[in-house]
């Protein structure tokens, strides 16, 4: 079995928002061979709480806008770390990137098919570790370290 269109649409809609907003790795997994309760996973990162919640909204209000879709559960919001939303066929997870890697979810469904994106949403692969990098140069560079 694969994802049916309505999700694929669905999937890549909220890619693109993800990607408009400046989501980290957004990927995509057809779990649909492996669970039945959806068919497929979006995973997005974002640096900073603040940036979760743009990331949220913009993929909520466009799968409302442009496809009617709203989420039968969304779940996280308060502390913004990692925000799930329910649209039945899809769920989508937006994490901070220090869940990101904690939960590691690319590893627990890295034996389903990645599910192909708009380019935008492809083009956000390795953000988050340039911008831990660049984070990283920065604290370097601050006045007051060590001598």
């Amino acid at each position: 079995m694969t994802a049916t269109d309505r999700s694929l649409e669905l999937i890549n809609t909220a890619a693109q928002a993800a990607a408009d907003k400046l989501a980290h790795d957004v990927i995509a997994y057809d779990v649909s061979d492996v669970l039945s309760i959806t068919d497929a996973f979006l995973l997005a990162s974002a640096p900073n709480d603040r940036q979760v919640k743009a990331i949220v909204d913009e993929i909520e209000e466009r799968l409302q806008k442009e496809l009617g879709a709203k989420p039968v559960r969304r779940e996280g919001d308060r502390e913004a770390r990692w925000v799930l939303l329910d649209y039945v066929d899809i769920v989508v997870h937006v994490q901070h990137s220090e869940e990101r890697v904690f939960y590691a979810l690319e590893r627990l469904w890295k034996d389903c098919p990645e599910i192909e994106l708009p380019a935008d949403a492809k083009a956000t692969r390795g953000k988050a570790e340039e911008h831990a990098r660049l984070q990283a140069a920065e604290a370097d560079q601050e006045p007051g370290g060590e001598w």
